[in-house]
């Protein structure tokens, strides 16, 4: 039981930064129908940032929200100089872009910073806590409930704000948007900048459980993306769902077989789902009058 209960609260943990990258994923797929594989690179931003603010002598919480507005400009800049110059081209050219946005942003963190793996410190200790036989760090919680308050604030945001039902409107229809009058180029960078913001968090809030370098944003961004996928591609909802099983697939996989096929065990079970439901598992479609 302890056991059972140790692989689920690691599941669990590691699953909420995957529903946080799905969550970027969806939100800018939403705005502007692009898949963003760049996204894993601004969980590492915020990871690395917190590190490299932190060594120049500034607080923890300070370097952790100066690496969440360096995470945003950079979003800003990807949309900006990259997304935006390319309207109009088919969505293989830009994934391919945003793939070389990914590798230029990962490029340049070991020209300013280094190439070796970080951490951080707890931010409640370190000392475990003991739960029925389960020993869990008291950072699980923070980011276990980072991931339940950045779903609440985008929720109230998107569903009880005026420009949040700006957003809404230009994800369902960026023609009739702009026919009434929404700046649908703003709110798809507005989409980047959260999406950016969103990923920066999750990389502080999990460093402290696991290391952080200038290469982590690849394996991230094909988790967080497969997470999108598994809840269907689009579904906000789906994308907490998803990421949160795929983290719980990965920690059964780890523990109970070997920690060698925990990745193969996760992206089985999602073609797996994914041959029965091609929707994902939340992806009903449905109108929405806004």
């Amino acid at each position: 039981m302890g056991d059972l209960l140790q692989f689920a609260v690691s599941g669990l943990t590691v699953g909420a930064v995957y529903a946080l990258v799905a969550l970027g994923f969806t939100l800018i797929y939403n705005a502007s129908e692009v898949v963003n594989f760049a996204q894993g690179e601004f969980v590492m931003l915020g990871g690395m940032g917190t590190v490299f603010f932190a060594t120049l002598g500034f607080s923890l919480p300070v370097a952790a929200l100066m690496a969440i507005v360096l995470a945003v400009i950079v979003g800003l800049m990807l949309h900006a100089f990259v997304i935006a110059p390319a309207r109009g081209a088919d969505a293989v050219t830009l994934i391919i872009l945003t793939i070389g946005a990914s590798l230029v942003i990962r490029g340049a963190v070991p020209i300013i910073y280094d190439k070796q793996f970080h951490k951080l410190p707890g931010f409640s200790g370190e000392e475990s806590i003991r739960i029925a036989g389960a020993s869990i760090q008291p950072q699980a919680f923070w980011v276990v409930g980072g991931m339940v308050l950045v779903v609440l604030a985008l929720h109230l945001f998107l569903n009880h704000t005026r420009f949040g039902k700006a957003v809404i409107a230009t994800s369902v229809s960026p023609l009739a948007a702009k026919l009434v009058g929404i700046n649908t180029a703003f709110v798809v960078g507005f989409s980047f900048a959260i999406s950016a913001g969103i990923g920066a968090l999750a990389g502080i809030l999990v460093t402290p459980v696991t290391l952080t370098s200038y290469d982590v944003g690849t394996i991230l961004a094909l988790k967080g993306f497969a997470a999108a996928v598994l809840g269907g591609i689009g579904n906000p909802v789906g994308a907490v769902l998803g990421g949160l099983l795929v983290g719980l697939l990965e920690a059964l996989a780890a523990g109970l077989i070997s920690s060698s096929y925990k990745d193969a065990a996760a992206f089985i079970t999602i073609i797996l789902v994914l041959l029965v439901m091609p929707n994902g598992l939340a992806g009903i479609k449905h109108i929405e009058r806004v």
